[in-house]
């Protein structure tokens, strides 16, 4: 089969491995489709970068990508939920299942030497086959594409935990800052649990545009010197009850608390950056409370697919750009810079899957 790995130097190497074989516990899956995620570019694709905690880089070398969605085609001893023929996604990251946050469903904060992720520590969807293990296995819904599912087992599901701990409904106007494939994520979803009015706050005038088009937005504003202005204009001077900041940047940060209004809630869940930030007229005397959400539970991916197909939404609607296994450097070089929306690769079958 095909794999493609991430050198480190901006580019993409396509490589040719054995279809592995599941031992107990595991699932092999024919990938399906396979996003390609805004952590990837920021920590692998242009130059392997650890984490806090982490000796040396947290990529080793394995094949890429953590998005991955497709078809059980075989199972190893032991396995219990899932079968041959179950469409799946997957939770990116393999937890010891014993520590506490494990047996509260949040594998990424595993707190085992052993944790690992998809396309980080252990081979990842960027292929024709994926080994996984069977408890990181989600349903995927009839109802929704196998790109669909893709888009949820990371940037969907990072999105809906943020906007679940600012617990946002049908009283609240939502800001959302950075519109990139996770503010866009963040826009769907909170029409999804009833917000009023969404607006978004994006520097590139392409994804301003294609955020504007998938009519999830009231208003997409430019980010620039007027953009509070223009917010207070919209919100009848109030701000936002509600703000999510997607764009892992200090002036988006910014943007959002400014953007905040009395008593509202923001959560944070771009990665990378800084906050800086005035503490008395922005937080103290406006009464914000601050969430810091790092993607999401199994349980709460789980219930996001569910709730989709409920919501009628579909979450490939802000894919602007797919690509085969041969196409992955362009696929790469155009997720790095120069996207409106979602980038996927699509390993095996057509390309509208």
């Amino acid at each position: 089969m095909r794999g493609v790995r991430l050198p480190g130097d901006g580019t993409t190497e396509t490589r040719v491995y054995d279809v592995p074989e599941p031992s107990d516990g595991e699932v092999l899956v024919k990938v399906r489709a396979s996003g390609i995620c805004g952590s990837d570019i920021g920590y692998i694709y242009r130059g392997y970068k650890g984490y806090v905690g982490v000796d040396g880089p947290a990529y080793r070398g394995v094949i890429a990508g953590h998005e991955p969605a497709g078809d059980i085609v075989s199972v190893g001893p032991g396995c219990r939920r899932f079968g041959v023929g179950d469409r799946v996604l997957l939770y990116h990251i393999v937890g010891c299942g014993r520590c506490p946050n494990c047996r509260s469903g949040y594998f990424i904060n595993c707190s085992s030497a052993g944790r690992s992720s998809y396309g980080w520590q252990r081979d990842g969807g960027h292929a024709e086959y994926l080994l996984a293990a069977e408890r990181t296995c989600i349903a995927l819904p009839d109802e929704l594409s196998y790109v669909d599912g893709a888009l949820i087992s990371c940037g969907f599901g990072t999105a809906h935990q943020g906007l679940l701990r600012i617990q946002v409904n049908g009283g609240d106007d939502l800001l959302v800052v950075g519109l990139g494939p996770v503010g866009l994520a963040a826009a769907m979803v909170a029409r999804g649990l009833g917000a009023r009015h969404v607006y978004g706050v994006e520097v590139s005038p392409l994804r301003q545009k294609w955020a504007m088009g998938l009519g999830f937005f009231d208003a997409v504003l430019a980010a620039d010197d007027d953009v509070q202005s223009r917010l207070r204009d919209l919100t009848g001077g109030r701000g936002c009850s509600r703000v999510i900041e997607c764009s892992g940047s200090t002036p988006g940060r910014s943007t959002a608390m400014a953007g905040a209004a009395e008593w509202g809630r923001v959560s944070l869940v771009g990665e990378g950056g800084r906050l800086e930030t005035e503490v008395s007229d922005l937080l103290l005397h406006k009464q914000l409370t601050i969430f810091a959400s790092w993607v999401t539970s199994l349980q709460d991916m789980e219930r996001l697919a569910v709730d989709l197909v409920r919501w009628q939404l579909r979450p490939e609607s802000i894919v602007s750009d797919r690509f085969g296994l041969d196409h992955a450097d362009e696929a790469y070089l155009l997720a790095a810079g120069a996207s409106a929306g979602k980038v996927v690769i699509i390993p095996t079958g057509g390309l509208n899957d």
